[in-house]
């Protein structure tokens, strides 16, 4: 790591063009959702994890880290999807907490919107990468997630007096 606190020019075009480009899809897929098919973007995510989870069902938690975000949002964002008919909160099998269970509406609410999404990940992003750069680009994004994985992991316990560490998990 370099002693100068700031990116150097490549690096910071690179940045740039990283959050110019994130920027750009996001606002232009979260548009279409909302216009097309009365979905936020925060609405298409709950309902893409709940869609892939077993019988559309998942515990609060498990949501909540599914899409990195606070409990305090989840919650408030499941109520107004909730009274929007999207899902619904039903007693735990496992839990304290409600699972937040994916309903007949929001099922057919991720059918209608998830082909139009695809295609506009596609035409948007997918085709314009090609296969190469698509490769590339996903290794690039896995390496990034694997550092940001292993920097939020707690540290491992240190030994007992007089033991040695253990192989890293």
């Amino acid at each position: 790591m370099p002693d100068e606190p700031w990116l150097d020019e490549a690096e910071q075009r690179a940045w740039r063009s990283y959050l110019h480009m994130q920027r750009l899809l996001t606002v232009r897929l979260s548009s279409r959702m909302q216009r097309d098919f009365d979905l936020s973007a925060a609405d298409y995510e709950i309902l893409v994890n709940l869609s892939e989870a077993a019988h559309g069902r998942m515990g609060p938690g498990e949501l909540a880290e599914a899409t990195q975000w606070e409990k305090s949002r989840l919650s408030h964002h499941l109520t107004r999807m909730e009274r929007r008919g999207l899902v619904s909160r039903e007693p735990s099998r496992t839990g304290r907490y409600p699972d937040v269970q994916l309903t007949e509406a929001g099922r057919a609410a991720i059918r209608r919107a998830a082909p139009a999404h695809a295609a506009d990940v596609r035409a948007l992003f997918v085709d314009v990468l090609g296969p190469q750069h698509l490769a590339r680009f996903a290794e690039d994004c896995r390496a990034v997630t694997a550092a940001l994985d292993a920097e939020q992991r707690p540290p491992a316990p240190a030994p007992a007096a007089g033991q040695e560490p253990g192989p890293p998990a």
